[in-house]
């Protein structure tokens, strides 16, 4: 009796059943995910941060693409300064050019913001024509460190990259840049809307990051992106063994509706 021909057939058999499976498994999980999804407006600020810090920035972004119909994600531009995941809530500041000032308190209100900070706060600043101009470097970030912030975000430059990595504090930006601000900029404003490296953001807005980039989450969508997200990631991480088993993503697309 040729036994390869069993043996085949049963291999075929084994991954048709783990394939199988897997499907069901990712059935009934996104139903759960929905279900929870019901008792979301319950989680409290830390709960939802915690929740928002464990989805993938992708499936974020997706998620507010499909909900709000419009794109909230920033460039390809700005980039970490070491690989970094972190979600808070957003506390942004404005810096205006300001060639030349010799104010000693030009930049006064853009320090008091940074202590006016706490946990789960993301540092947005936004550099009028600052890309060749650092909005922070180590002074700050250690300030920010130490008052728990989970990460920035700068529209313009950052210096003091190698401490700001020895203090392992995360931070985007579009360039990385020795110089400074001070003599260059006035401080105009904090907590105050922005429009950072193209999108919108709000004093509050949910803020995540990832090795994908930066997406911004309207404070008052934060639920249902969450939970789109969620069931998004599910579906994705699901895919994977389901695509090795059938060695087709043509197939597994039809099964998850997910690309």
């Amino acid at each position: 009796m040729d036994k390869s021909h069993v043996y085949a057939k049963g291999r075929t058999l084994a991954i048709m059943f783990a394939a199988l499976g897997l499907i069901l498994t990712a059935g009934s999980e996104v139903r759960m995910v929905r279900a929870q999804s019901n008792s979301a407006a319950s989680l409290s600020d830390s709960e939802l941060m915690a929740e928002f810090r464990r989805v993938e920035v992708a499936s974020v972004s997706d998620a507010l693409e499909q909900i709000t119909g419009k794109r909230m994600y920033m460039t390809h531009r700005m980039q970490p300064i070491f690989t970094a995941k972190f979600a808070g809530f957003a506390r942004t500041v404005q810096l205006k050019k300001d060639e030349g000032n010799k104010d000693p308190e030009a930049l006064t209100g853009m320090l008091q913001a940074i202590d006016q900070g706490s946990t789960d706060s993301v540092y947005v600043m936004v550099l009028e024509d600052g890309d060749d101009i650092a909005g922070m470097g180590g002074l700050m970030g250690t300030a920010m460190a130490a008052r728990g912030y989970a990460g920035a975000v700068i529209d313009g430059g950052v210096r003091d990259v190698a401490y700001l990595r020895k203090i392992g504090f995360p931070v985007f930006a579009t360039g990385i840049v020795p110089s400074t601000s001070v003599h260059h900029y006035r401080f105009a404003g904090a907590q105050i809307p922005l429009v950072c490296n193209g999108v919108p953001v709000n004093p509050g807005d949910i803020v995540v990051a990832d090795s994908d980039g930066v997406a911004v989450v309207p404070r008052a969508q934060a639920q249902p992106v969450l939970s789109l997200a969620q069931q998004m990631d599910f579906k994705e991480h699901s895919m994977y063994a389901v695509i090795e088993q059938l060695k087709s993503i043509v197939e597994a697309v039809k099964k998850f509706g997910r690309l």
